[in-house]
């Protein structure tokens, strides 16, 4: 099994992953300012998805080029979730039949209305622990645990089993369970994110987390809070329904919780009856008629995209409220250096929708992250000491592959365009 390294490795961003130069795992992009998208020209049979995030499906649609029909194989949540963002992607940056949708002329977008068109046509879904044969190999999903829908890939192709553990929670999450899927491999592609981190049990932050909101609320103060749309948003609309918080929900985390709780995708979720009253106690917000400055003068809980304050509805709430000390902006994920979150944590000042603001109002963070930390990559690897480790999705892949190294795992970190042949 030859593995070549076309994305994700040795970075966080546009995972992609050629093996044997037919079958794709992951096709995702960098969304930086300039986007960055996978190297080198790939035209696989077949592509295999473990989850819904821009930086492992971003580009996919873009291997729909030309004549080319590869097969994209997923569970339905990550198929449902992709489409959202590639037609969020295309508003946003792409191209239509009038030409270019941005305004300037110019666009970003790795692929085009008739490609993501094309999509559907080839797509096949399938459940955990489902073996499927594709493009000549065996391929099951196991439950990540990351967000609703994400899944460890193993590949076996008869003489050599590869596990690529896409993105991995070892602790429970109010949408999905820790993973507990273990199965053998004789090579492991793993993610290392945080593997530099080490939090306090989630249970923990969660509860400072809603201690935190209702102080401000019960003190007659309004909180925002930014969120992911895939999986943070949910997850903070559930602790709102369990510890009796009125909310309200805006941006495009409406649109995907609406969506995990299709049929299809209920059986993916933990708890599918804590989302669905997750959602009836949150209160969904059109933004018409001026409705997002009355909601930011209320004594209530705003849970808005963006997650890292660079637009959204969080470009109207976070100056509505920035004036009052009572206020909160509570920030729940990780704030990329040089975005308006970081320089908020930082500074007490951000770029919103184009002006530097200082903010009089409170600014807190809670990790809630949805990967592993250093534990819990730990943890996860313990049953893999016997197997080889390639050490992925990290700004420090190398450092971790050495730690793994110097406790007796054979160990490293590949590089973007590197490729790893199996033994013989």
């Amino acid at each position: 099994m030859e593995l070549e390294f076309r994305g994700g490795a040795g970075e966080v961003g546009r995972s992609a992953l050629v093996i044997d130069g037919t079958l794709v795992v992951d096709f995702g992009m960098d969304s930086g300012n300039p986007p960055s998208f996978p190297v080198g020209d790939v035209d696989p049979e077949a592509v295999v998805v473990s989850h819904g995030h821009l930086d492992h499906v971003g580009s996919l649609p873009s291997l729909l080029a030309g004549d080319a029909r590869p097969e994209i194989h997923w569970t339905p949540p990550t198929r449902d979730l992709a489409m959202v963002l590639a037609r969020d992607t295309l508003k946003l940056h792409g191209v239509s039949s009038n030409g270019p949708t941005r305004r300037g002329g110019s666009y970003d977008c790795p692929f085009t209305e008739a490609e993501l068109a094309r999509v559907s046509q080839v797509s096949e879904t399938h459940g955990y622990r489902e073996i499927f044969e594709v493009a000549g190999y065996e391929v099951t999903f196991f439950d990540a645990g990351h967000i609703v829908g994400s899944a460890h890939v193993l590949v076996d192709d008869g003489d050599t089993r590869l596990l690529y553990t896409g993105d991995l929670q070892t602790e429970d999450q109010q949408l999905v369970a820790g993973t507990t899927a273990r199965p053998d491999a004789d090579v492991v592609v793993c993610e290392s994110t945080y593997s530099d981190t080490s939090r306090p049990p989630r249970e923990s932050i969660e509860t400072s987390l809603v201690e935190s909101i209702e102080r401000t609320v019960w003190d007659g103060g309004t909180v925002v809070v930014p969120a992911f749309a895939i999986g943070r948003t949910q997850e903070l609309l559930c602790l709102c329904e369990r510890h009796d918080l009125e909310c309200y929900v805006d941006g495009m985390g409406k649109r995907v919780t609406e969506l995990f709780l299709r049929d299809r995708n209920r059986e993916f979720l933990r708890d599918p009856d804590l989302l669905r009253r997750a959602k009836g106690n949150a209160r969904f917000v059109t933004g018409r008629d001026g409705q997002r400055k009355r909601i930011a003068e209320q004594n209530t809980v705003i849970v808005t995209t963006s997650g890292m304050l660079h637009g959204g509805p969080a470009m109207t709430y976070v100056p509505a409220v920035r004036d009052h000390p009572t206020n909160k902006i509570t920030l729940t994920g990780y704030q990329v250096e040089g975005t308006p979150g970081r320089d908020l944590l930082e500074t007490g000042s951000a770029e919103i929708d184009g002006r530097m603001m200082p903010v009089s109002a409170q600014t807190e963070a809670y990790d809630l992250s949805a990967h592993a930390d250093r534990d819990g990559l730990r943890s996860f690897l313990e049953s893999y000491r016997e197997t080889e480790i390639l050490a992925v999705h990290g700004d420090r892949c190398g450092a971790f592959a050495a730690e793994l190294a110097d406790d007796g795992f054979d160990a490293s970190a590949p590089s973007v365009g590197e490729t790893w042949t199996s033994a013989d």
